[in-house]
């Protein structure tokens, strides 16, 4: 998209979103590091929901440094309002620990001293600051010209046309500082915020998609598509039942007709059989066994033998 059409689309998405936002323009001097743990909960949500995130959290805990020591789930929960309770969580314990390290204490007002441009390189360093984060309170706090986008601000930008899809993914807008005054920044990007968070809530919901079809009629063609939902697999059909095998008296295996006979009338049989077993075995047993011979009993020789014999 040529740089002319780009501002002018711009321009035109600032007229209608000023029909049906509402700005609240912020005053006075704004501490950097409120404002950037401030930021980490308006990424992606509605400004109320922040506020609402912010404060709850302050009054949930002693001071900066117990929320720094708590975990992030602790925090996602004190803070479930947020749409993405989880991340913005991650972001705040990031940023204080991250400043924490580095300073040994929870005070950045000394890079408003510097110039714009050492401040914003100092902020990009901290863990937990996206690029959201750091142009919010770079215009906040600062008072420099950046207009905060967060990703359900670039995909409203790449419905209505403002970006391309490789853009959008980068979460680069070009030309947009300079298609907008720094007068008119905070109040566009204020509104556009609103829009995004719109957009990453209920991406599918009839207001939003008639909002962003005013700005850009051809915006049908870069709507979400839903994704489709398959039918149901139907259950597997359950294997039959493998048929129960036994072994019988015989050493054979038979089935359940032959097990019921065996219950009934062959059971009396199967009785005798065994009660018989043992018998013949020890019949067998003593049929093995080699006879025995008796000794042959000694001849009777008669007297008259005897004493015919001469003695030696």
């Amino acid at each position: 998209m040529s740089t002319t059409n780009r501002a002018s689309l711009l321009n035109k998405t600032h007229k209608v979103l000023k029909r049906t936002y509402k700005h609240t323009p912020t005053k006075g001097d704004h501490v950097l590091l409120d404002t950037l743990l401030f930021a980490a909960l308006l990424e992606n949500a509605r400004h109320d929901t922040a506020v609402q995130a912010y404060e709850t959290v302050r009054r949930a805990f002693f001071d900066w440094n117990e929320i720094r020591v708590s975990t992030v789930k602790e925090l996602a929960e004190v803070m479930s309002m947020l749409p993405d309770a989880h991340e913005a969580a991650a972001r705040l314990k990031g940023i204080l620990q991250s400043v924490f390290e580095s300073d040994y204490s929870f005070d950045l007002e000394h890079l408003k001293k510097k110039n714009i441009g050492e401040a914003v390189k100092r902020m990009q360093k901290l863990q937990g600051a996206t690029p959201f984060v750091v142009a919010y309170a770079t215009q906040t706090a600062l008072g420099g010209h950046a207009i905060p986008v967060d990703k359900g601000t670039l995909g409203a930008l790449y419905v209505v046309g403002v970006i391309s899809e490789s853009e959008a993914e980068s979460g680069n807008v070009p030309g947009m500082e300079r298609a907008i005054p720094k007068s008119k920044g905070q109040e566009f990007g204020s509104l556009l915020h609103e829009l995004g968070a719109d957009f990453f809530a209920s991406p599918f919901s009839n207001s939003v998609r008639e909002l962003l079809l005013s700005i850009a009629p051809d915006a049908k063609e870069r709507f979400p598509k839903r994704a489709s939902k398959k039918a149901p697999e139907p259950p597997p059909e359950p294997a039959p039942a493998p048929v129960a095998h036994k072994k019988g008296l015989d050493g054979k295996k038979k089935d359940g007709k032959d097990l019921k006979d065996a219950a009934g009338k062959k059971s009396k049989p199967a009785e005798k059989q065994v009660q018989k077993a043992p018998e013949k075995a020890v019949h067998r047993q003593k049929a093995a066994a080699p006879a025995k011979k008796k000794p042959l009993p000694a001849k009777k020789v008669p007297a008259k033998a005897l004493a015919k014999r001469k003695p030696r």
